[in-house]
């Protein structure tokens, strides 16, 4: 085995909290870091055009193709399960959507975990740090940062027209989802910069890949990490990991911080004898800590997607069913960048409660002026939207287990979507409260008639079965490596983010979150990378 030599810090993974920490962490020059990603370079063009997620999701250049195991909540049914596959991770294929969450997300957390560091107050000075707001720093935003937010460069009529809807309905209109209360209507923001993706490769790694105290490879495979037994406990010295065909080991003086995400790092927790005794065992894994915590809590954001005919009004679907649309589209992206090609998979945002005892909205809607079967399927021949509404606090869990100890094989996911009574309810009312919003006036003149999943479903035990039908991961998995407090037997590391029962290693991704976030998770993942780095900080000022 080649040596890859000796650093103060190893990371293991270059997505979105791994490009974060390499930047953070080198900007002391005498701190040398190591980062590891399995995927390649951010260089495939479909990458950078904001429609070219089309391109990526499901494409095995920038997509690790996981799928789900059958899941008896979506009728036996398995999803793909997409997690990006170079340098930016999931924030290189992702819909761009920039959202924090709701301010009592991290009040729970901050209570979960005993920890008043992830309180609303002390997590927003972390978001607007990294931020380059469109509107400019003010209370709430940042200006500066590395982080671009956008306003999208195009509307449609159809959307807008739903936005009245929905204030008919009584989801007012808002202009920031990000204030801490995200309840109202409005276009989302975008992690763009004029037309194109940013992504969390250009925005962090990019400038700290000219240190000199940086080291980055890619297309290198972790096996599992190196776990000593000394008189003071079981310490992690680094890792041993492929590349090229040639077997390396690498060692970190100070930490290794696993950032492969919501999948990855419970898979290499696993693979490194770090989980459940009884997966470990009946996958041939010798038991180095028994964590039954470890890619258990698995919570993901389902969305129900429900399509609508239209009349006498532009979508997508009409205006890309010509060659000459086509052409159009491509040349006002090439000229303005805007159009179409500008488009993140979802540019209307809403946020609602399923019934009014909720505090705060539990509902988001993601609405398109499109229509497909499934994703990777072509636009439907007739003019439509897309309205997916999502249960932004499932009570159902899953989990992510490896098969056995091929570190090549995938881990099997199991979501359990739908899984408790709590969430068909929900599904039921966000399904109702949809036909509220399309039956208001302001949609009036579009005719629209419902597609998917159609009138025959009108109990609430029948919307719940069509939620079975028409429901999709939104892509937003974590919680397998949650953060808790002292003594929670499932908690995977502490509220420094440092694995419980192994010294000097860290989890800092979107696996730590103990309950998943009111909103998109990417945002809220580079918030805890911002924090990991503070924190990692502090342990080297105060170690010898």
């Amino acid at each position: 085995m080649e040596s890859a030599g000796e650093y103060d810090y190893i990371i293991i993974g270059g997505g979105t909290a791994g490009c974060v920490l390499a930047n953070r962490l080198t900007r002391r020059r005498e701190t040398t870091v190591l980062l590891i990603e399995a995927g390649g370079r951010d260089d495939y063009v479909w990458i950078h055009i904001p429609v070219g997620y089309l391109h990526c999701i499901g494409n095995p250049r920038t997509d690790w193709l996981y799928k789900t195991e059958a899941d008896a909540g979506l009728n036996g049914r398995s999803l793909i399960y997409p997690r990006g596959k170079v340098l930016g991770g999931s924030s290189s294929i992702n819909g761009m959507i920039y959202m924090r969450g709701q301010s009592q997300d991290y009040e729970r957390w901050a209570d979960l975990t005993g920890d008043a560091g992830w309180a609303w107050d002390k997590v927003l000075p972390l978001f607007k740090k990294s931020e380059d707001y469109h509107g400019g720093a003010s209370e709430l935003h940042g200006s500066g940062g590395e982080w671009r937010v956008e306003k999208q460069r195009l509307s449609w009529a159809l959307l807008d027209a739903f936005r009245d809807a929905a204030e008919q309905t009584g989801i007012r209109k808002i202009d920031d989802f990000n204030g801490g209360d995200n309840a109202g209507c409005n276009y989302f923001d975008v992690n763009q910069k004029r037309g194109i993706r940013w992504n969390t490769a250009k925005a962090f790694l990019k400038p700290a890949a000219r240190r000199e105290n940086l080291t980055i490879m890619t297309g290198c495979h972790v096996e599992r990490l190196i776990v000593e037994h000394t008189e003071q406990g079981k310490v992690c010295r680094g890792v041993e990991f492929t590349g090229g065909g040639t077997a390396f080991s690498a060692t970190a003086v100070r930490e290794t911080v696993l950032t492969a995400g919501a999948v990855g790092s419970p898979q290499i927790l696993q693979l490194s004898g770090i989980g459940p005794a009884a997966v470990l065992r009946d996958a041939g894994v010798a038991v180095q800590v028994d964590s039954p915590g470890v890619g258990d809590n698995l919570q993901d954001h389902l969305q129900l997607r429900m399509i609508y005919k239209v009349s006498n009004a532009r979508t997508l679907n009409t205006t890309a069913a010509s060659w000459f649309g086509k052409m159009k589209i491509g040349i006002e992206y090439a000229l303005r960048q805007s159009g179409p090609m500008s488009m993140a998979p979802s540019q209307l945002g809403a946020f609602a409660r399923s019934d009014p005892g909720q505090a705060t909205p539990d509902l988001q809607y993601h609405v398109q002026p499109l229509s497909l079967e499934k994703f990777g399927d072509p636009l439907h021949p007739f003019p439509a939207f897309t309205a997916s509404v999502c249960n932004l606090r499932p009570t159902s869990r899953g989990h992510v287990r490896i098969a056995s100890s091929d570190s090549y094989a995938a881990p099997k996911i199991t979501p359990n979507y739908l899984s408790t009574e709590q969430d068909r309810k929900t599904a039921a009312a966000a399904l109702s409260l949809t036909r509220k919003i399309v039956a208001a006036p302001a949609l009036a003149r579009y005719a629209p008639e419902e597609f998917k999943p159609g009138i025959a479903f009108r109990t609430d035990e029948e919307l719940a079965e069509a939620a079975g039908q028409i429901g999709t991961t939104i892509f937003h998995p974590v919680g397998t490596c949650k953060m808790g407090r002292a003594g929670d037997p499932m908690a995977v590391v502490d509220s420094e983010l440092r694995v419980n029962g192994v010294q000097k290693l860290r989890v800092v991704d979107a696996s730590v979150m103990p309950l998943i976030t009111s909103g998109n998770t990417n945002s809220p993942t580079i918030m805890i990378a911002e924090r990991a780095a503070e924190l990692i900080a502090q342990a080297a000022r105060s170690a010898p």
